[in-house]
């Protein structure tokens, strides 16, 4: 079941986390010259921005080794049932950009989570004790829209123990576009005390780019049920150009 991309609204302290602070604090000074609307526009001091951590590495140990019958956005709702997965309602949306600011439309953006009780859409990801969520896809793809955008439902992430591993909660997420992969990493609960010991965590010693996969799980204005929403903004550290055939071609920058 698709789901619409809501249009939930960039803060500043997101703004403020993804660049380096010198920066920001330039860019609200000139928002007083040249509009506030420049702060938003993709491209504006765009060369600026940090891209997120990526390697082949973070992709983990547990991507599906069989895909889910349903690969849609919406993690909750396995194909047609109306029992939904257990966990924290969360609505995961952001864009997927160039370090110059330009929107990558018709990303392939897949992410996958374990479920509230530790387990994988994985043959090797599934907790000692605890039976896995029958109603938990646990996987999910989407392609971006002409300004980047993504959007899933998901359970907030839990953290886990499968063997003798121990991960704080997070996400994985890829993307490929024209069959390429651009991009690996993992998206994490900001602020959870288990972070500080997760060895995806330490082994990333640039606190800004640190900064850039801290995710703030936030209330979902309106919701009666206790929702949340999170936004996770993806710069890639390449130079990518879309040609005039709609093949990807790379510039000068890449990384």
């Amino acid at each position: 079941m698709t789901q619409p991309i809501r249009p939930f609204p960039r803060g500043e302290r997101r703004l403020a986390r993804r660049l380096p602070r010198r920066v920001f604090l330039e860019r609200t000074l000139r928002a007083g010259t040249v509009g506030a609307v420049a702060l938003w526009t993709p491209g504006v001091l765009a060369d600026e921005l940090t891209a997120t951590p990526s390697s082949r590495s973070l992709e983990g140990p547990f991507y599906p080794d069989v895909m889910p019958l349903d690969t849609d956005n919406d993690l909750l709702i396995v194909n047609d049932s109306i029992t939904p997965a257990v966990g924290e309602v969360t609505h995961l949306h952001g864009t997927v950009t160039t370090r110059a600011g330009t929107p990558l439309r018709n990303a392939f953006v897949e992410i996958w989570q374990c479920d509230a009780n530790q387990n994988y859409r994985h043959s090797r990801g599934a907790h000692d004790e605890l039976a896995p969520d029958a109603n938990f896809q646990g996987y999910g793809r989407f392609l971006t829209n002409v300004k980047g955008e993504y959007y899933f439902r998901i359970i907030k992430p839990v953290p886990y123990v499968v063997g003798n591993t121990f991960r704080t909660p997070h996400i994985h997420f890829a993307v490929s576009r024209h069959g390429e992969r651009l991009f690996t990493s993992q998206m994490l609960v900001n602020g959870h005390p288990d972070n500080a010991r997760d060895r995806l965590t330490q082994r990333i010693e640039d606190p800004v780019a640190k900064e850039t996969i801290l995710v703030d799980f936030d209330p979902l204005p309106g919701s009666k049920i206790g929702e949340l929403t999170a936004r996770f903004d993806i710069v890639l550290g390449q130079t990518v150009e879309e040609l005039e055939d709609g093949s990807l071609g790379w510039g000068l920058g890449r990384v």
